[in-house]
Order: C-alpha cells, then sequence, then structure tokens
C-alpha cells in the first residue's frame, strides 16, 4: 500500500481514542450517509496525493485541499447535529446538565 492510501484500519485507529458509545443507535440512512462522506473525503484526500507524485501546480492541490475541508466540516456539524438531538437530549433528560459544557467545547472546536 501506499503512503497516500489510507486503509480503514487507520481510519479506525484514528478514532480509538474515544470509548464512549451512543445509547442511541444512528439509523442505517444516517451511517451510510456519514460512511459514504467519509468514504469520498478518503477519497478525497488519495487523489491529493497522487496530485503530489504528479508534481501538478500548487494552485490545483489548493483547490483540492479547499474542497476536503470543507467536505470536513460538513461531516463534523452532521455529526454535531446528531449528538446534539440525541446525546445531549438524552443526558439532559436524565438530570446530566454538565453536557451542555461538553457540548460548547464541542462546537468550539468545530468553528
Amino acid at each position: 500500500m501506499s503512503k497516500q492510501n489510507l486503509s480503514q484500519e487507520q481510519i479506525s485507529a484514528a478514532g480509538e481514542c474515544c470509548h464512549h458509545h451512543k445509547s442511541t443507535p444512528r439509523s442505517e440512512k444516517e451511517l451510510r450517509l456519514l460512511q459514504n462522506r467519509l468514504k469520498r473525503m478518503v477519497g478525497q484526500l488519495n487523489g491529493i496525493g497522487k496530485m503530489l507524485d504528479d508534481n501538478r501546480y500548487c494552485g490545483d492541490i489548493l483547490i483540492q485541499v479547499a474542497a476536503v475541508e470543507s467536505a470536513l466540516q460538513s461531516f463534523g456539524y452532521l455529526v454535531l447535529q446528531d449528538h446534539l438531538e440525541t446525546c445531549v437530549v438524552e443526558e439532559i433528560q436524565k438530570g446530566n446538565i454538565q453536557i451542555v459544557d461538553e457540548a460548547v467545547e464541542l462546537i468550539k472546536k468545530l468553528k
């Protein structure tokens, strides 16, 4: 495997830092949507790696970098929306209002 191709194991390993699990599972439709977006971003990143290998023009590479950044931002907002609508609501219903502080910190990280 070339270094610009990310394997599913590498992608999964990146998420190993957090061991919390959702109480309410994502729907099949939502899971499929998120996975498709993630795969598209991996493809874009691999394309950028190929552009580097091909010694492509810097401006063309930067356009692709901007596209990946935008896609990742949108992906993050979808996950955040789901988090607010499910995890945060459930924790507040259980009486855990500290979850609001966590949500605020997550929103700050996504800006």
